[in-house]
């Protein structure tokens, strides 16, 4: 079959291509984007196209399709993914279209199935993406074996499962190492989903990643969040006093002898992972600091475990205390809108109203979540401003969203096929 991403002749966004590599290649160093990276459609388009379509996404986490036959659908653009769990365990992923005329097989969020069967002519398909069945009707000649599902590159550690749309994905095997080494105290495989939220932000995406990649709007915008984290990223933060250093040196020695892993993990720019200490009392991200579910995850003996931070780029971001856990994932829904959804992770065995109460668990990245969304919107309409020019970033308090938009700039210029090596490198 024809390859899914290739570049047509008749290529529509040809122009919009080259505009943007010219833009991103004499952008101002340590400066937000110009303008059409955040409300053009027809750069919207080519960042579906060249972001999100190449790129690695956190999908959801294997907890949710726990058996054969589970699976849950994700809307990517115009398209839409099924990740199902297979015979054996596996995990597949298919793009979710029917290869007799292209009706979507799956149309719930999530569910469980013996057969992926198109609703519209019943052709079925094994759950390894074989066709099974055609009917009669397509003739004696008909060959099955030519029909399976068009697949999606899929790869699962530490609980997480990450897809990728393109043709030929980048690897990712030291970061999933990683993942695992720093997640396995959580035994991810044995927690549940307790919770879940969607919100769609009227922003375009990069100003709702380029909002959670800073702090310098937390003290005026966060009184929640801010009752138990701190608006340092670890104690490598520029702005760290020597006591906060001094606090973390104590917690990293009581999480070397719980055999906790917390040492700052890169990947390039596309992901980081580290475990920062909750201000100093607090041992959960709650109102009071106190542990919001009475049955820890994993292997932890205390709720006393900081937060174990986890960014992917290009959509997501994650906090997990010893207590329960929260992943954020974002998919674009057009130019000036965007599905924020967050998840709250607790052990499989933790019951409702009796280990946690679901109010209290929710209660502070609700109250976050809905401060960011108004901060996003807000943002946007003045982004779409005819006086909107691309404002500095602080190097101290927005180093992360610099990082952000360089990645950004990296990625897309390569996706463009655009040499990056003699370009500059944004400050900070």
């Amino acid at each position: 079959m024809p390859a899914l991403t290739s570049q047509r002749l008749d290529d529509p966004l040809a122009a919009v291509r080259e505009s943007t590599a010219t833009m991103l290649e004499h952008r101002m160093p340590g400066h937000s984007l110009p303008q059409p990276f955040y409300n053009d459609a027809r750069l919207f388009a080519l960042d579906m196209q060249e972001i999100y379509a190449k790129e690695w996404l956190f999908a959801g986490h294997t907890c949710e399709i726990p058996a054969k036959g589970n699976y849950m659908t994700l809307q990517i653009g115009d398209g839409s993914v099924i990740i199902v769990r297979g015979d054996k365990g596996e995990i597949h992923a298919f793009h979710n279209t029917c290869r007799h005329r292209g009706s979507r097989l799956c149309t719930a969020e999530r569910g469980k199935v013996a057969k992926l069967v198109c609703p519209y002519h019943q052709w079925t398909y094994d759950l390894d993406g074989r066709l099974l069945f055609a009917g009669t009707e397509m003739g004696a000649d008909f060959d099955l074996s030519a029909h399976g599902l068009a697949p999606v590159a899929v790869r699962a550690a530490g609980g997480y499962i990450f897809i990728n749309l393109g043709e030929n994905p980048a690897p990712i095997d030291d970061f999933l190492v990683s993942l695992e080494h720093y997640y396995e105290p959580y035994d991810m495989d044995n927690v549940k989903v307790a919770a879940e939220s969607n919100i769609i932000e009227q922003g375009n995406w990069k100003l709702v990643m380029e909002n959670n990649r800073e702090c310098y709007h937390c003290d005026a915008s966060h009184p929640e969040l801010l009752k138990t984290l701190s608006e340092f990223d670890d104690a490598e933060d520029p702005r760290a006093s020597p006591q906060y250093k001094a606090f973390c040196q104590r917690k990293q020695t009581d999480w070397d002898n719980d055999g906790i892993p917390w040492q700052q993990a890169r990947f390039g720019r596309r992901n980081r992972i580290a475990r920062t200490p909750l201000l100093e009392g607090a041992v959960s991200m709650t109102l009071d600091g106190r542990a919001a579910c009475n049955k820890l995850m994993g292997r932890m003996t205390s709720a006393d475990m900081g937060t174990l931070r986890m960014l992917h780029l290009p959509n997501s971001w994650n906090h997990f205390c010893g207590d329960h856990g929260v992943s954020f994932r974002i998919l674009p829904i057009s130019a000036q809108e965007t599905l924020v959804t967050t998840k709250w992770l607790v052990h499989k065995d933790a019951m409702e109203g009796v280990d946690y109460d679901i109010e209290r668990l929710r209660y502070v990245w609700e109250a976050t979540n809905a401060q960011d969304r108004r901060l996003v919107e807000e943002n946007q309409r003045g982004v779409n401003s005819m006086a909107y020019r691309p404002g500095p970033y602080s190097p101290t308090y927005e180093f992360a969203v610099i990082d952000f938009v360089e990645w950004y700039r990296e990625r897309m210029l390569a996706n463009l096929g655009k040499e990056t090596s003699h370009l500059h490198l944004a400050q900070g």
